[in-house]
């Protein structure tokens, strides 16, 4: 257990960068008509993504515990909604 909460906020942190990435390479072009529904779930799941990434870089990086949302619960959840948003992209 040691090791994996050495690893993990590092590994999360790589995640949310490649995110970022993707993100930029995947959105495209908003037509006439206003954002899809494909990019507005992407929009959602950018903006839950970030939000984790800078708490856990100020946690990690800077030792800044959270203000707001102390326990582990409320980032646990972020991640389910964010894969469930994945999986409701696809239909």
């Amino acid at each position: 257990m040691v090791h994996v909460r050495k690893v993990v906020p590092y590994a999360l942190m790589v995640a949310v960068a490649s995110g970022f990435y993707m993100i930029t390479q995947i959105f495209g072009k908003i037509g006439a008509d206003g954002m899809s529904s494909f990019q507005i779930m992407l929009s959602i799941k950018a903006f839950l993504g970030a939000w984790l990434g800078v708490r856990g870089i100020n946690q990690k990086l800077f030792g800044i515990n959270p203000f707001v949302f102390t326990s582990h619960i409320f980032p646990f959840s972020l991640v389910v909604i964010i894969i469930l948003l994945s999986q409701f992209m696809h239909v």
